[in-house]
């Protein structure tokens, strides 16, 4: 297995990168999908955070590199914004660095 790495990639509706409208039954029915593909590229979808009302989402994502996260995009048809390699830090973390 591959060195895994965190990556977040975004989407709005104000862009074309968010499907404007879509239902919390719809997502469900797309999350599924978008989990297949996951596997496929090796990658991990790990959470998303959707504002329905605002048209927003920010996907959380374990991955061997951003060529995968958007892979699995393009896979299912959905354009983003962004994939942003990202850490996590904790206050441990933090603790650890100083």
């Amino acid at each position: 297995m591959s060195k895994m790495k965190f990556f977040i990639d975004t989407h709005d509706k104000n862009s074309g990168t968010f499907p404007d409208g879509i239902t919390p039954e719809q997502m469900e029915g797309f999350y599924k999908k978008y989990e297949a593909a996951c596997e496929e590229e090796g990658v991990v979808s790990l959470r998303i955070h959707v504002g329905f009302k605002d048209g927003k989402a920010f996907c959380f994502n374990m991955a061997p590199n951003a060529k995968a996260v958007e892979n699995v995009h393009k896979k299912v048809g959905l354009p983003f914004e962004t994939i942003t390699e990202v850490n996590t830090i904790t206050p441990g973390d933090l603790a650890l660095l100083s």
